[in-house]
């Protein structure tokens, strides 16, 4: 029988238990990009690789739910046109996980995501304006791929180029569960490879997986009481309190 070692300062639970609930709440489709509060939430106990590994278990049970509950209601041309490019993004992030500080990736992820969330508000897009184009999409997809590696952030990027598309919210739920299903999937050799997934931290995210199905069950409830209307505005407020997180943790670094 395997003894799985645990984290057992009180402190590293004070944090873990509002991240994963915040990271079950997101993955349900209901305020979308507070779920990369986690990892630095975490960060406050832990280092941010530890924070990253043991959440990974958590974010696999997440996806689970959320293509159970979601995965009819996706939109299949726009999954192929953005998971290539993520996937190259998530092998950058392994390729040069050892050479940058994930810190400074989370501060500039929410640099980007200020500025344009700041741009889309200050001239927001028409009901006749044009979707996104396409490589705009690889580009953001891309750069999701890449934080979503290093800092689980992979969210508020493809949120940009996803949100203006003005999808109904369980639409954009459900494809946002299905491609986020395949980025997470593709982290885990990779972060078996850099030794991130050790039987301790194994063992604490097997604490902390009851609580992701909670975050998941809340969002759902929630997201079904509120209009399209009221969710994009919830999703902008998600992205802004995520840029300013995220920024403030890139300047710390610093």
């Amino acid at each position: 029988m395997l003894d799985f070692p645990l984290i057992t300062d009180t402190a590293f639970y004070l944090a873990a238990v509002p991240a994963v609930l915040l990271l079950g709440i997101s993955k349900s489709g209901f305020g979308t990009g507070i779920g990369a509060l986690a990892v630095p939430i975490m960060a406050l106990a832990v280092p941010v690789p530890q924070a990253a590994a043991i959440l990974l278990p958590v974010l696999a049970l997440v996806d689970v739910l959320g293509i159970k509950a979601l995965a009819h209601e996706r939109d299949k041309v726009l999954i192929r046109r953005l998971l290539g490019p993520g996937l190259v993004g998530v092998a950058l992030g392994a390729v040069t996980f050892g050479l940058l500080n994930s810190q400074f990736v989370a501060g500039l992820v929410g640099a980007l995501t200020l500025l344009l969330l700041f741009i889309r508000l200050a001239r927001p897009p028409r009901a006749d304006s044009p979707p996104p184009s396409s490589a705009w999409g690889r580009v953001l997809a891309f750069t999701s791929g890449f934080t979503s590696f290093v800092a689980h952030a992979g969210g508020p990027p493809i949120s940009f180029y996803v949100i203006p598309m003005r999808l109904a919210p369980r639409m954009y739920a459900g494809t946002m569960a299905v491609y986020f299903t395949a980025i997470n999937a593709a982290k885990w050799l990779p972060y078996g490879l850099l030794g991130l997934l050790d039987w301790r931290n194994l063992g604490t995210s097997l604490v902390l997986l009851p609580l992701a199905p909670v975050g998941v069950w809340l969002g759902l409830r929630l997201g079904k009481r509120i209009s399209p209307a009221t969710f994009y505005r919830l999703l902008n407020l998600g992205l802004f309190a995520t840029g300013l997180k995220l920024l403030w943790d890139g300047v710390r670094a610093l």
